[in-house]
């Protein structure tokens, strides 16, 4: 396009914004497209387009991006909110959203994830709060799928560049061509630096195509090393232009190869190695590369003359100096480096591909060095232009395995999900499906199928795994061990908590033979037996075995991440609340909770489960309003971070469901208990005993709401299918035969009432102890049901357990608890099932 108008530097700039985030540095050299940014800067504040993303589309080196950057820096009073997304690998476009939401006042992916802080960052530019003004800039994009469900609608602006000429059918689309002649002109006075006639400007701008890019190069070789116009020109003409022929895509033009060709030679002449260190970063992403990340290897597979580079900081430092201001790289305040893919498409096709694997070799070996969690991030983005799963060393194999471990850590699950896939695929055709880095790799995929609750897909994988983990690796190996634990984790995920039981006492014996009773690993064993105690009725075993794995942690300080302590400080206040004391479970969940707010962050999955746990433990001392807050604003939460259908949302629903029973809301608690028991089902299957649990408090319900009948009838259900599967001495068990006792007694079948509630008061005594508040409860309504039989010995043996059990009530609950006010007053008394997250 022609431009009459040019701007050498633009108007003058702004404060930067409140949010200011990844965008690159402005280009000093920027020159003219002031039409095109006129043109933008209108568009997208016209009422009628704005809502659409504007899209800057074009060919390959006509500067997209660096338009995007100008518009980005000249127009950045006009936001609150400008951030830079590198969207050539969709895959990785949430992680960069995700990022932005700390600016935004909104849990970070550290906190809650990759997936649900993006998601929260795409609601909150939706709605523009906190934000109204704000820009959103996806460069190099590629097809317009990739981003449909990304790209925000709402008050602000989106500003896309791409390649693809598709965009002008999704977005209100810029074409950019080459520089006009005066542009041209213009640009290569700025960047040259000295005198030069308009007739010189005009002949290396149409020998170089007008293409900005190539236009850089020529203007940075001049300025760099004094060269006249006419002598490059000259230089120019001597060029082959073969690089580019026949074959060659059609956005790599021939006059950025010649350009990019004289460059090369003089930056050969002058600083040899620094070519060495281009033809390193041609083989990584076109994504930023970390500038550290160039250090001394230790047996690394790294070229003689690029370890001897990396070894003296000085020459080092040089090359990448030499590199920036032959516009070959760019360099960033954050310490990055940064190649233009047309750049390293022309050094990889200048290297004979007898080097590429050596040089690839290299690269991987960089990056397995750079094997540090806060770097991981930075080098996600080259993992699949690097090739790296292609590598067969053990050192690479092990670092994409941490890095895939890092991602689930985050909680971006569908990049880890999708990368350990595609890892595990391309390992097993070069090693085979026996090669350990194969099956570590897939015990990382069941832990992200685990995550993402697809239990019976994870089960299948984790049995198959498990003996080729034993037979490559030997059961005592770390990750056989490990494995074992998820076994644990998949049994208790089916319903088959003794099973559960009995595999995670094994796998505690081997971990302390093994490792040790004091290895991290260890510890994480006897927190997962705790788990499967607390699922068989052992709550004794359960409340040692957290305190335990609790007290050794914190004793080793620093040593154990925030979040592991913290889920086995909450392991204990769960095992103390099922062993029936409320009050210190309070103590505990305060406590719990205060360290998950200071240590971790508010909405970090560990402090949520931390906080529904204390709303159980303060509904089950009595403190109803209390729960009723904690339990309200955790669903909340729960809801925003996850789906309706996740396994920790349906808990939290099931337990505001209880706290609105005992509010007195009956009718909302059975519409949310009904909810939840369906979705339940979804999840965990038909016969899992959780779906029995929760179908007793929809009993419960219609008991109260006048049909006893109703109730009776799904208690029996539920009661015949946990006596099958768990047995009748079980506390889930036990608790719903004391609701049915209830229901035969609303039904005025006294005399089998008492029979059930003998029977169940014999066993809750034996499992649980009779000063057990579930034992206490059974003893309450078995009091009741005595007189209603009326007989002179029911009457006699109903006033006998009364005066037994109301001591009991004050000593274990407190006289004025809700349960022993009721006791008291001869009011029945109920169970309810808070299920428990795994």
């Amino acid at each position: 396009m022609a431009n009459t108008k040019s701007s050498l530097s633009g108007p003058s700039l702004g404060p930067l914004p409140p949010v200011w985030g990844r965008v690159p540095s402005r280009n000093k050299n920027f020159t003219g497209r002031t039409m095109h940014l006129e043109q933008l800067n209108a568009a997208l504040n016209n009422t009628v387009t704005a809502v659409l993303p504007h899209a800057l589309h074009g060919y390959g080196g006509v500067g997209k991006t660096l338009i995007a950057v100008e518009y980005a820096h000249r127009y950045r009073g006009d936001y609150d909110v400008v951030w830079w997304i590198m969207a050539d690998q969709p895959g990785l476009v949430r992680s960069s959203l995700a990022q932005l939401a700390p600016h935004l006042s909104l849990p970070g992916p550290n906190e809650v994830g990759i997936d649900e802080a993006a998601a929260s960052v795409l609601n909150a530019l939706r709605r523009g709060e906190p934000y109204r003004r704000w820009l959103l800039v996806f460069d190099n994009a590629d097809e317009p799928e990739d981003l449909r469900d990304i790209i925000p609608q709402g008050p602000g602006h989106v500003l896309i560049t791409s390649r693809n000429h598709r965009w002008q059918g999704v977005a209100e689309a810029v074409s950019l061509e080459e520089f006009s002649a005066h542009e041209s002109e213009e640009f290569l006075r700025k960047r040259i630096g000295r005198p030069i006639t308009a007739s010189e400007a005009t002949q290396l701008a149409e020998a170089l195509g007008h293409l900005p890019l190539a236009l850089e190069q020529a203007g940075a070789l001049q300025a760099e090393t004094g060269i006249s116009a006419q002598e490059y020109l000259r230089l120019l003409r001597e060029q082959p232009t073969s690089l580019m022929q026949e074959g060659k895509p059609p956005e790599y033009p021939a006059s950025m190869a010649a350009a990019w060709r004289l460059s090369v030679a003089k930056l050969q002449e002058n600083v040899p190695e620094a070519m060495d260190l281009l033809r390193s970063c041609a083989f990584f992403s076109p994504e930023p590369i970390p500038r550290d990340i160039f250090f001394p290897v230790e047996g690394g597979r790294v070229r003689p003359a690029m370890a001897e580079l990396m070894a003296d900081p000085i020459r080092l430092g040089r090359a990448i100096a030499q590199l920036g201001r032959y516009a070959l790289i760019r360099l960033d305040a954050n310490r990055t480096i940064q190649v233009h893919r047309l750049i390293q498409a022309l050094v990889r096709d200048d290297i004979p591909s007898t080097e590429h694997d050596l040089i690839r070799a290299e690269v991987w070996s960089l990056m397995s060095a750079a094997d540090e969690e806060e770097r991981y991030q930075d080098l996600i983005p080259h993992l699949r232009s690097t090739r790296i799963a292609e590598s067969t060393s053990p050192t690479d194999r092990a670092f994409v395995i941490k890095v895939l471990r890092y991602l689930h850590a985050a909680g971006d699950l569908d990049s880890a999900g999708s990368l350990a896939a595609e890892f595990i695929r391309q390992w097993s055709e070069a090693s085979g499906p026996d090669d350990p880095h194969v099956l570590q790799a897939q015990r990382t995929e069941g832990n992200i199928l685990r995550e993402l609750g697809q239990y019976a897909k994870v089960r299948e994988l984790d049995e198959r795994l498990l003996p080729r983990l034993r037979a490559v690796l030997g059961p005592d190996h770390r990750e056989t061990l490990s494995l074992s634990m998820g076994i644990g984790a998949d049994l208790r995920a089916r319903g088959d908590f003794r099973r559960a039981r009995e595999n995670d006492e094994e796998t505690l014996r081997l971990h302390e033979e093994t490792l040790g009773h004091r290895a991290p690993t260890t510890l994480r064993a006897v927190h997962n037996l705790g788990i499967s105690y607390m699922l068989t009725s052992d709550f004794a075993a359960a409340r040692s075995m957290h305190e335990r794995s609790y007290m050794i942690a914190r004793r080793t300080g620093s040593g154990t991440p925030p979040a592991t302590l913290l889920a086995y400080q909450n392991g204990l206040a769960q095992s103390v609340r099922l062993s029936g004391d409320y009050t210190e479970a309070c103590d505990l969940g305060e406590d719990c909770l205060a360290f998950g707010l200071d240590r971790i962050q508010r909405d970090h999955p560990q402090t949520l489960r931390v906080q529904l746990t204390l709303a159980i433990s303060r509904r089950m001392a009595g403190e109803t309003d209390e729960a009723f807050e904690l339990v309200q604003d955790v669903h909340s939460r729960y809801l925003n971070r996850y789906s309706l259908d996740h396994p920790e949302t349906i808990a939290a629903a099931m337990c505001l469901a209880n706290v609105l029973r005992m509010r007195g809301e009956p009718n909302e608690a059975m519409a949310l208990a009904r909810d939840t028991y369906t979705r339940y089902e979804k999840v965990y299957g038909p016969q899992h005993p959780f779906n029995f649990g929760c179908s007793s408090n929809v009993a419960l319900l219609h008991r109260l709401l006048g049909d006893p009948a109703r109730a009776r009838s799904i208690n029996e259900s539920a009661l015949a299918s946990l006596d099958e599967g768990l047995g009748r001495d079980h506390h889930y068990s036990l608790g719903v035969a004391i609701n049915l006792a209830s229901d035969l007694a609303a039904l005025g079948e006294a005399k089998n009432a008492v029979r059930l509630g003998r029977g169940n008061l014999r066993r809750t005594r034996a499992l649980l102890g009779e000063e057990h508040p579930l034992a206490l409860t059974c003893a309450a309504n078995l009091v009741l049901d005595l007189r209603e039989e009326g007989g002179p010995d029911d009457t006699a043996e109903a006033d006998r357990l009364r005066a037994e059990i109301l001591p009991m009530f004050s000593r274990v609950l407190g006289r004025e608890h809700p349960f022993s006010q009721s006791a008291l007053d001869g009011r029945r008394l109920v169970y309810d099932f808070d299920p428990p997250v795994l």
